[in-house]
């Protein structure tokens, strides 16, 4: 009993507790750990907070309307019944659509396909951002060679390891950037009140491109 109250207990409970939040948040939304950012600033447009209000949406659309209804779905169907604890996630989403639609296992196998393709596509484009920014243009074949070896590793090695390195990278990323956008969150309440003040005068339109 001592053991459990001891300093090393709690940090590593937190340190536990704060993977597995990360992990969901980054398999449904990622939102926290940076990544939306870099893909919301190449969009071009006038006003920095109409695009934040954007990436808002995202959050929501993935987790409280995409998982909700599949995780209702799962639950309406009791498809977890008598299920193996390894053959959760993606078995369990098809076994409970099948219930329904028995095509479904194979239209859920073809997006989850397509879905890593695009998130290597994704990630890829991040990495790369972040590298330029870090280190220059002119090494960019570096980091394009680096990104391939680790995508051959990550073919070659188990998944649940894979997975695991993945979490815990995705923690390192997350503390920084909360870190930042604490700090930074005046210059984001400035900005939006100046735009919220601009909006209700009638200087800019609501539809304004």
């Amino acid at each position: 009993m001592r053991e459990a109250f001891s300093p090393g207990a709690v940090a590593g409970g937190f340190v536990g507790v704060m993977v597995q939040g990360f992990r969901r948040a980054a398999f449904s939304n990622e939102a926290g750990i940076g990544s939306a950012p870099i893909a919301h600033s190449a969009a071009s447009t006038p006003e920095p907070v109409r695009e934040g209000v954007v990436a808002l949406l995202e959050p929501f659309i993935d987790t409280v309307i995409v998982c909700t209804m599949t995780g209702l779905v799962i639950v309406v169907t009791r498809s977890y019944v008598g299920v193996h604890p390894d053959e959760a996630g993606i078995n369990l989403t098809s076994d409970a659509f099948a219930t329904v639609f028995p095509w479904f296992p194979a239209v859920l196998a073809i997006t989850a396909v397509l879905f890593a393709f695009s998130t290597m596509i994704s990630w890829s484009y991040y990495g790369e951002q972040c590298w330029v920014q870090l280190f220059g243009l002119r090494s960019i074949y570096l980091y394009k060679l680096v990104f391939l070896v680790f995508a051959f590793l990550g073919a070659m090695f188990e998944p649940g390891s894979v997975l695991d390195f993945g979490d815990y990278m995705i923690l390192g990323m997350a503390f920084p950037n909360i870190l930042g956008v604490v700090l930074l969150s005046g210059k984001v309440k400035a900005a939006l009140d100046d735009y919220m003040a601009r909006l209700a005068s009638g200087e800019i339109a609501p539809t304004q491109k």
